[in-house]
């Protein structure tokens, strides 16, 4: 059975410093995860394309994506 990635988190937060001794099994599964992830062609050229659309973005506008999302005051 796997574990779900989160679990790691939870165990690091319930196990405080002994973590590095007691989440081993969770940070085995979620290294698995994140290299299923890496190796991913798929997924490779899906965050190269967001990368290009926002530095796209970037260079017409000259502010950064987080900025840009942000909310503007209703009293201007």
């Amino acid at each position: 059975m796997a574990l779900d990635p989160a679990d790691f988190t939870k165990c690091c937060k319930e196990s405080g410093m002994l973590m590095v001794v007691k989440c081993r099994k969770e940070n085995s599964a979620l290294k698995e995860c994140l290299t299923a992830y890496y190796t991913d062609p798929a997924f490779y050229e899906e965050c190269k394309m967001e990368y290009l659309k926002e530095r796209e973005e970037f260079r017409k506008t000259g502010i950064p994506t987080k900025k840009r999302l942000q909310k503007l005051p209703t009293s201007m």
